[in-house]
C-alpha cells in the first residue's frame, strides 16, 4: 500500500507573524488559516500554501541550526529575484555551497528561527544524470 503524496510539513517558530511576513513578501506564499481565533493545535499556528505544497508553522521555541531542510523548485531566472525578495524580508542568506555543473543552483536561506529552506533549480533525474558521469 504505497503512500500517495506529501501532505504538509510543520516548523516551530517563536513569532508567528514575522515568519508570515517573510513567507508570503520572501517566497509569495499564500496564507490559508490563522488559529488565533480559536486553537485546535498544541498551540497558535498558521497555514500556508506555497508551490501547492501545505506549510504549518506553530509557536514555539526553534531548534538548534542544522543542514535538515525542504527544498523548493523555481526555474534558474527567478533566482535572483527570490534573492532579493528574501534579503528584503530579512532572511539570513546562506553562502552558496561548491557545486558540480549539472546539478542545479540552489539559494539557501533561514528563516527567524532555524528552519532551513532552499530555493533549488535542478530536478532529481538531472542530479542523478550528472552523478553517474
Amino acid at each position: 500500500m504505497p503512500i500517495h503524496a506529501l501532505s504538509h510539513l510543520t516548523f516551530v517558530v517563536r513569532d508567528l507573524v514575522r515568519t508570515a511576513q517573510l513567507l508570503t513578501d520572501g517566497l509569495g506564499a499564500q496564507e490559508v488559516y490563522d488559529s488565533a481565533a480559536h486553537q485546535f493545535s498544541l498551540s497558535h499556528e498558521k497555514f500556508f500554501l506555497l508551490g501547492g505544497v501545505w506549510l504549518a508553522f506553530m509557536q514555539g521555541e526553534p531548534t538548534e541550526r542544522s543542514y535538515r531542510h525542504v527544498a523548493f523548485s523555481v526555474p534558474e531566472d527567478e533566482l535572483p529575484e527570490y534573492e532579493r525578495r528574501l534579503r528584503a524580508a530579512g532572511a539570513e542568506i546562506k553562502p552558496p555551497r561548491p557545486r558540480v555543473e549539472g546539478e542545479g543552483q540552489s539559494l539557501y536561506f533561514y528563516d527567524f528561527d532555524n528552519n532551513l529552506f532552499e530555493l533549488h533549480t535542478g530536478t532529481l533525474a538531472q542530479r542523478l544524470a550528472r552523478y553517474q558521469r
